[in-house]
């Protein structure tokens, strides 16, 4: 007699373990255990196998009966079905290891060594932002043009045709690496040569008008999301630092904390110029540093976090703008162009020093002898000047103060 659903679902274990027919070789092996396994005895050139179908219940009696089917079909093309089982499973192995974001790290490590360690790592941010998260489990060879314009498609979303254009080529790099390397057959992206939307004039970084900045203070006061978030946003209003710049700083970096000489001694190889950078800090730079330490436990990192990298997500402040209303309106790296267009307004501060706190690099062999150090007193009184304006501005609430009346 055959088996039904309620013949396997009660089969009880007993002293050794049983076999129960279903007919044509499959069977639902019994252990003492209790444990249920579906089996299929068939003989291949004289010698007696057995196929391993399954464990009862995640496979059902129907399914061991269509693959009871799928081997009967295979003996009688003189196929081993053993044989078309273990090549399914080497397929998978493969298809597994040659997901898109495997083949993308494999292309990231050999296309690096040519590149900055920052740019370098910009692509690979870019890839983990956009492109893993839509596809990066997928096979590379599986893939279709459809899934890689959905992904594109939400970056457009976000109002950054630029992006979306420069991720397509970069996932068109990673596809052609893998047609010749043997892991894709062709490279789909290039079906989508006029489904994107024109990317009109660059995208700039966005920046605040000076007729926000004391409303955006006084939100910032108030902010309720993370302290350490909350915390970052003011140190990048009062450095001028890029958002990467700052993350990723680490407490041996900084001198002198309780000093009026503080200063933040950023390496070449964290700064997008490739050169070291100093930021001497203003006392109010300093009480935010001081009360991150206290957040920061025993990490050696100035904003640690538990996610890859040790440090602070290029996302985490941006968000932060958002939830406060800046959606669309100004971003953290817009702070520089705040910076310098004010700077530069109060006639002050001599244009170069302003430069070079910025971190602008001319690039050209008469400017090529770097100093770090280059007009530091300047540049720390500038730096306090900056600090002491913020904290005017958010003391007057909604009005702007006459940059006359600061300094």
């Amino acid at each position: 007699m055959t088996l039904t659903d309620t013949k396997c679902r009660n089969a009880k274990g007993q002293i050794r373990p049983r076999k129960l027919s279903d007919g044509g070789g499959l069977h639902l092996l019994v252990n003492p255990d209790g444990a249920k396994y579906w089996r299929l005895a068939y003989r291949w050139h004289g010698k007696q196998r057995t196929l391993a179908i399954g464990v009862y219940p995640a496979v059902g009696l129907m399914e061991a009966r269509a693959a009871r089917v799928e081997a009967k079909r295979n003996l009688a093309t003189d196929t081993d079905p053993s044989m078309v089982k273990q090549e399914r499973k080497r397929a998978a192995k493969i298809a597994t290891g040659n997901t898109f974001e495997a083949v993308a790290h494999e292309w990231h490590e050999n296309w690096k060594g040519a590149r900055t360690p920052y740019y370098a790592a910009q692509i690979l941010r870019r890839l983990e932002a956009d492109a893993f998260p839509a596809i990066g489990r997928r096979p590379i060879a599986a893939l279709e043009p459809t899934e890689l314009l959905d992904m594109l498609r939400k970056v457009e979303r976000r109002g950054v045709n630029e992006t979306a254009r420069r991720l397509k080529q970069l996932v068109g790099q990673i596809f052609r690496f893998a047609i010749v390397t043997g892991r894709a057959k062709r490279d789909p992206s290039v079906d989508l040569r006029d489904a994107l939307r024109a990317t009109g004039e660059p995208q700039r970084h966005k920046a605040m008008p000076l007729s926000e900045l004391p409303i955006f203070l006084q939100k910032l006061e108030s902010y309720s999301g993370e302290r350490q978030t909350k915390l970052a946003l003011k140190l990048v209003t009062l450095t001028f630092l890029r958002t990467t710049e700052l993350r990723a700083g680490r407490w041996s970096e900084l001198e002198n904390l309780d000093e009026n000489s503080a200063l933040w001694r950023i390496p070449a190889e964290r700064m997008k110029m490739r050169f070291e950078h100093l930021v001497p800090l203003s006392r109010q730079a300093i009480a935010v540093l001081r009360e991150l330490r206290t957040l920061s436990g025993d990490s050696s990192n100035i904003f640690p976090s538990p996610g890859k990298g040790g440090c602070m997500s290029s996302n985490t402040m941006l968000y932060a703008l958002y939830r406060m209303g800046y959606h669309g309106r100004a971003t953290t790296h817009g702070f520089r162009a705040v910076d310098s267009t004010i700077l530069n307004e109060t006639n002050l501060f001599n244009r170069d020093w302003i430069e070079r706190q910025l971190s602008h690099v001319e690039r050209n062999e008469v400017r090529r002898a770097y100093n770090a150090a280059e007009w530091m007193p300047d540049r720390r009184r500038m730096m306090q000047w900056w600090a002491d304006y913020l904290s005017s501005l958010a003391l007057e609430g909604d009005k702007v103060i006459p940059l006359s009346r600061v300094g």
